[in-house]
Protein backbone atom coordinates (compact mmCIF):
# COMPACT_ATOMS: atom_id res chain seq x y z
CA UNK A 1 0.00 0.00 0.00
CA UNK A 2 1.23 3.46 -0.75
CA UNK A 3 0.42 6.73 0.94
CA UNK A 4 -1.82 7.66 -2.00
CA UNK A 5 -4.19 4.79 -1.22
CA UNK A 6 -7.20 6.10 0.73
CA UNK A 7 -7.08 3.01 2.92
CA UNK A 8 -3.69 3.97 4.44
CA UNK A 9 -3.62 6.12 7.54
CA UNK A 10 -0.73 7.86 9.30
CA UNK A 11 -0.76 7.27 13.05
CA UNK A 12 -1.05 10.61 14.88
CA UNK A 13 0.93 11.49 18.01
CA UNK A 14 -1.34 10.66 20.95
CA UNK A 15 1.22 10.86 23.77
CA UNK A 16 0.44 13.84 25.99
CA UNK A 17 -3.22 14.00 25.00
CA UNK A 18 -6.05 13.45 27.45
CA UNK A 19 -8.05 10.25 26.89
CA UNK A 20 -11.02 12.07 25.41
CA UNK A 21 -8.79 13.93 22.92
CA UNK A 22 -6.85 10.77 22.02
CA UNK A 23 -10.11 8.95 21.22
CA UNK A 24 -11.31 11.81 19.03
CA UNK A 25 -7.97 12.18 17.23
CA UNK A 26 -7.81 8.44 16.48
CA UNK A 27 -11.41 8.37 15.29
CA UNK A 28 -10.83 11.38 13.01
CA UNK A 29 -7.95 9.46 11.37
CA UNK A 30 -10.10 6.35 10.87
CA UNK A 31 -8.26 4.40 13.58
CA UNK A 32 -9.43 2.43 16.60
CA UNK A 33 -8.07 2.99 20.10
CA UNK A 34 -7.35 0.32 22.73
CA UNK A 35 -5.87 0.74 26.22
CA UNK A 36 -4.55 -2.53 27.73
CA UNK A 37 -4.14 -0.87 31.16
CA UNK A 38 -7.59 0.75 31.08
CA UNK A 39 -10.53 -1.59 30.35
CA UNK A 40 -12.90 1.34 30.94
CA UNK A 41 -11.36 3.44 28.15
CA UNK A 42 -14.75 4.79 27.11
CA UNK A 43 -15.14 6.32 30.60
CA UNK A 44 -11.61 7.75 30.83
CA UNK A 45 -11.59 11.50 30.28
CA UNK A 46 -8.72 13.43 31.87
CA UNK A 47 -6.05 10.70 32.04
CA UNK A 48 -3.02 11.46 29.87
CA UNK A 49 -1.52 9.07 27.31
CA UNK A 50 2.10 8.22 28.22
CA UNK A 51 2.86 5.60 25.52
CA UNK A 52 1.47 4.46 22.21
CA UNK A 53 1.97 1.74 19.61
CA UNK A 54 2.41 2.01 16.66
CA UNK A 55 4.61 5.06 16.85
CA UNK A 56 3.46 8.40 15.45
CA UNK A 57 3.99 8.67 11.72
CA UNK A 58 3.66 4.94 11.04
CA UNK A 59 1.50 4.03 8.06
CA UNK A 60 -1.27 1.56 8.87
CA UNK A 61 -4.44 0.35 7.15
CA UNK A 62 -7.74 2.09 7.89
CA UNK A 63 -9.49 0.78 11.04
CA UNK A 64 -6.17 -0.38 12.53
CA UNK A 65 -5.87 -0.61 16.30
CA UNK A 66 -3.64 1.92 18.07
CA UNK A 67 -2.68 0.91 21.59
CA UNK A 68 -2.23 3.57 24.26
CA UNK A 69 -1.19 3.39 27.90
CA UNK A 70 -2.03 5.84 30.65
CA UNK A 71 0.37 4.53 33.31
CA UNK A 72 4.08 3.89 33.12
CA UNK A 73 5.01 0.24 33.48
CA UNK A 74 7.44 -0.96 36.14
CA UNK A 75 10.85 0.66 35.68
CA UNK A 76 9.67 3.01 32.92
CA UNK A 77 9.64 6.31 34.72
CA UNK A 78 7.01 8.07 36.71
CA UNK A 79 7.41 9.12 40.34
CA UNK A 80 8.45 5.71 41.58
CA UNK A 81 9.12 4.77 45.16
CA UNK A 82 11.42 7.08 47.07
CA UNK A 83 12.24 4.62 49.88
CA UNK A 84 14.54 3.60 51.42
CA UNK A 85 16.19 6.90 52.15
CA UNK A 86 19.95 6.99 52.58
CA UNK A 87 21.31 7.48 55.19
CA UNK A 88 18.85 5.35 57.06
CA UNK A 89 17.55 6.47 60.46
CA UNK A 90 19.44 5.02 63.45
CA UNK A 91 18.32 1.63 64.70
CA UNK A 92 16.68 1.21 68.07
CA UNK A 93 13.99 3.06 69.98
CA UNK A 94 13.76 6.61 71.12
CA UNK A 95 17.02 8.23 72.02
CA UNK A 96 17.72 11.12 74.33
CA UNK A 97 18.00 14.44 72.56
CA UNK A 98 21.48 15.86 72.97
CA UNK A 99 21.95 19.35 74.38
CA UNK A 100 22.97 22.07 71.99
CA UNK A 101 26.64 23.11 72.19
CA UNK A 102 27.05 26.03 74.57
CA UNK A 103 23.79 25.22 76.33
CA UNK A 104 23.45 27.41 79.47
CA UNK A 105 22.37 24.44 81.61
CA UNK A 106 25.73 22.78 80.93
CA UNK A 107 27.57 25.85 82.28
CA UNK A 108 26.38 24.97 85.80
CA UNK A 109 28.40 21.74 85.78
CA UNK A 110 32.09 22.46 86.28
CA UNK A 111 34.74 19.87 85.48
Amino acid sequence: MSRKTPEVRVVPRLVGLMAVDARETARAQGLLLNAPDRPDLALAVVDYVVRQYPRPGAEVPRDSMVYVWFDFGPGEGGGGVHEPRIPRPPRGGLQRELDEPGDPSMALISP
